[in-house]
Protein backbone atom coordinates (compact mmCIF):
# COMPACT_ATOMS: atom_id res chain seq x y z
CA UNK A 1 0.00 0.00 0.00
CA UNK A 2 1.59 2.96 -1.05
CA UNK A 3 2.36 5.96 1.63
CA UNK A 4 0.03 8.56 1.92
CA UNK A 5 0.81 11.94 3.36
CA UNK A 6 -0.86 12.81 6.36
CA UNK A 7 -3.58 16.01 6.12
CA UNK A 8 -1.89 18.95 8.01
CA UNK A 9 -3.54 19.44 11.32
CA UNK A 10 -4.33 22.86 12.28
CA UNK A 11 -1.26 23.81 14.32
CA UNK A 12 0.98 22.55 11.30
CA UNK A 13 -1.03 24.95 9.37
CA UNK A 14 -1.55 27.61 11.77
CA UNK A 15 2.72 27.62 11.74
CA UNK A 16 2.70 27.93 7.70
CA UNK A 17 0.66 30.86 7.68
CA UNK A 18 3.22 32.42 10.87
CA UNK A 19 5.98 31.15 8.28
CA UNK A 20 4.07 32.62 5.12
CA UNK A 21 3.82 36.15 6.76
CA UNK A 22 7.16 36.19 8.01
CA UNK A 23 8.19 35.50 4.95
CA UNK A 24 6.79 38.02 3.05
CA UNK A 25 7.44 40.72 5.79
CA UNK A 26 11.18 40.35 5.33
CA UNK A 27 10.77 39.20 1.47
CA UNK A 28 9.29 43.03 0.81
CA UNK A 29 11.84 44.85 3.45
CA UNK A 30 14.65 43.83 1.33
CA UNK A 31 12.87 46.13 -1.61
CA UNK A 32 10.91 48.74 0.92
CA UNK A 33 13.90 50.43 2.35
CA UNK A 34 14.70 51.31 -1.51
CA UNK A 35 11.15 52.16 -2.23
CA UNK A 36 11.32 54.66 0.92
CA UNK A 37 14.42 56.35 -0.52
CA UNK A 38 12.27 57.40 -3.74
CA UNK A 39 9.07 58.02 -2.08
CA UNK A 40 7.27 55.12 -3.82
CA UNK A 41 5.36 52.03 -2.16
CA UNK A 42 4.43 48.31 -2.51
CA UNK A 43 2.27 49.06 -5.22
CA UNK A 44 4.62 51.21 -7.40
CA UNK A 45 6.95 48.22 -7.11
CA UNK A 46 4.55 45.36 -7.81
CA UNK A 47 3.48 47.39 -11.16
CA UNK A 48 7.54 47.73 -12.15
CA UNK A 49 8.06 44.60 -11.96
CA UNK A 50 4.97 42.94 -13.75
CA UNK A 51 5.20 45.73 -16.33
CA UNK A 52 9.19 44.83 -16.53
CA UNK A 53 8.14 40.81 -17.04
CA UNK A 54 5.65 41.95 -19.65
CA UNK A 55 6.65 44.62 -21.41
CA UNK A 56 3.99 45.86 -23.89
CA UNK A 57 1.08 44.56 -21.33
CA UNK A 58 -2.38 46.58 -21.25
CA UNK A 59 -3.36 48.62 -18.52
CA UNK A 60 -6.17 45.82 -18.25
CA UNK A 61 -4.29 43.44 -17.88
CA UNK A 62 -1.73 44.85 -15.30
CA UNK A 63 -5.41 45.67 -13.35
CA UNK A 64 -6.20 42.13 -13.36
CA UNK A 65 -2.92 40.88 -11.88
CA UNK A 66 -2.56 43.59 -9.30
CA UNK A 67 -6.48 43.33 -8.18
CA UNK A 68 -6.48 46.97 -7.40
CA UNK A 69 -9.09 49.21 -8.63
CA UNK A 70 -8.46 51.30 -11.75
CA UNK A 71 -8.20 54.70 -9.35
CA UNK A 72 -5.69 53.33 -7.34
CA UNK A 73 -4.03 51.83 -10.21
CA UNK A 74 -4.31 55.47 -12.00
CA UNK A 75 -2.91 56.89 -8.98
CA UNK A 76 0.61 54.27 -9.17
CA UNK A 77 1.00 54.93 -13.28
CA UNK A 78 0.37 58.38 -13.14
CA UNK A 79 3.33 58.48 -10.90
CA UNK A 80 5.66 56.21 -12.57
CA UNK A 81 4.94 57.95 -15.68
CA UNK A 82 5.45 61.49 -13.94
CA UNK A 83 8.76 59.74 -12.77
CA UNK A 84 9.56 58.73 -16.04
CA UNK A 85 10.04 55.10 -14.97
CA UNK A 86 6.69 53.60 -16.90
CA UNK A 87 5.70 54.92 -20.43
CA UNK A 88 2.34 54.72 -21.83
CA UNK A 89 1.59 53.71 -25.60
CA UNK A 90 -1.39 53.64 -27.68
CA UNK A 91 -2.16 49.95 -28.72
CA UNK A 92 -2.03 49.76 -32.42
CA UNK A 93 -5.08 47.85 -33.23
CA UNK A 94 -7.31 49.56 -30.81
CA UNK A 95 -6.27 53.06 -29.65
CA UNK A 96 -8.15 52.93 -26.67
CA UNK A 97 -5.88 50.54 -25.39
CA UNK A 98 -2.22 51.48 -23.00
CA UNK A 99 0.53 49.95 -23.39
CA UNK A 100 2.83 49.62 -20.64
CA UNK A 101 6.72 49.90 -20.70
CA UNK A 102 9.15 50.30 -18.59
CA UNK A 103 11.60 53.54 -19.63
CA UNK A 104 15.51 52.70 -19.11
CA UNK A 105 15.03 54.28 -15.60
CA UNK A 106 12.24 51.83 -14.97
CA UNK A 107 14.52 49.08 -15.76
CA UNK A 108 17.18 49.94 -13.41
CA UNK A 109 14.83 50.45 -10.42
CA UNK A 110 13.04 47.65 -11.08
CA UNK A 111 16.58 45.78 -11.58
CA UNK A 112 17.73 47.17 -8.19
CA UNK A 113 14.68 46.47 -6.52
CA UNK A 114 14.71 42.68 -7.79
CA UNK A 115 18.22 42.42 -6.62
CA UNK A 116 17.53 43.30 -3.28
CA UNK A 117 15.14 40.31 -3.28
CA UNK A 118 16.89 37.70 -5.41
CA UNK A 119 19.54 37.32 -2.77
CA UNK A 120 16.82 35.95 -0.54
CA UNK A 121 15.36 33.22 -1.99
CA UNK A 122 18.91 32.43 -4.30
CA UNK A 123 20.35 32.00 -0.39
CA UNK A 124 16.67 30.06 0.42
CA UNK A 125 17.11 28.13 -3.18
CA UNK A 126 20.56 27.04 -2.61
CA UNK A 127 20.17 26.00 0.86
CA UNK A 128 17.50 23.19 0.68
CA UNK A 129 17.68 22.73 -3.07
CA UNK A 130 16.31 19.61 -3.52
CA UNK A 131 13.08 21.63 -1.75
CA UNK A 132 12.72 23.90 -4.98
CA UNK A 133 10.28 21.65 -6.49
CA UNK A 134 8.43 21.31 -3.59
CA UNK A 135 8.09 25.21 -2.76
CA UNK A 136 6.69 25.62 -5.92
CA UNK A 137 3.66 22.66 -5.48
CA UNK A 138 3.01 24.33 -2.40
CA UNK A 139 2.71 27.90 -3.62
CA UNK A 140 0.87 27.32 -6.68
CA UNK A 141 -1.46 25.28 -4.57
CA UNK A 142 -1.92 28.65 -2.56
CA UNK A 143 -2.81 30.47 -5.86
CA UNK A 144 -6.10 30.74 -7.77
CA UNK A 145 -6.45 29.75 -11.16
CA UNK A 146 -5.59 33.09 -12.63
CA UNK A 147 -2.01 32.88 -11.05
CA UNK A 148 -1.26 29.85 -11.86
CA UNK A 149 -1.85 30.75 -15.73
CA UNK A 150 0.22 33.64 -15.69
CA UNK A 151 3.04 31.61 -13.86
CA UNK A 152 2.65 28.89 -16.78
CA UNK A 153 2.60 31.51 -19.21
CA UNK A 154 5.85 33.40 -17.51
CA UNK A 155 7.87 29.95 -17.22
CA UNK A 156 6.88 28.74 -20.90
CA UNK A 157 6.34 31.85 -23.04
CA UNK A 158 6.23 30.01 -26.56
CA UNK A 159 3.40 27.98 -25.38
Amino acid sequence: MPDTPAQPNEADIRLAQDMLFFAYRDFTNAADVILAELGLGRAHHRALHFIGRMPGMPVSDLLSILRITKQSLARVLNELVARDYVAQHQGRTDRRQRLLRLTPAGQALERRLFQRQRDRIAAAYAAEPQAVDGFRTIMRGIMDESARIYIDEAEHPSR
